[in-house]
């Protein structure tokens, strides 16, 4: 997995799939645009494995459902996006 960055960066919204849930399927790019990430919100079916990926430095935020049951709605993910890259993180949506 590729480090966390302390350079400048521009922030950036990015949405990434966490594939079958085995982290060796997951894309090279996908792996790398972890590894960029500030803040990941992640949905509730993403593996531990590939939670594993998302280095400690980094807030990570589970927006999923289980079982029909939300944490948390559509608009107010949106909300934390904006919210996020707008105070110049790298978010991934994953």
């Amino acid at each position: 997995m590729l480090s966390h960055s302390s350079q400048q960066r521009t922030a950036k919204v990015y949405l990434v799939g966490a594939g079958p849930g085995d982290p060796d399927l997951m894309t090279v790019r996908a792996v790398r645009t972890l590894g960029l990430a500030d803040v990941v919100l992640h949905d509730a079916l993403v593996s531990a494995e590939v939670l594993a990926l998302i280095s400690p430095h980094v807030q990570v935020m589970n927006v999923g459902k289980r079982c029909g049951r939300k944490s948390i709605t559509q608009d107010e993910i949106n909300e934390l996006l904006r919210r996020f890259s707008s105070s110049g993180q790298v978010v991934v949506r994953l």
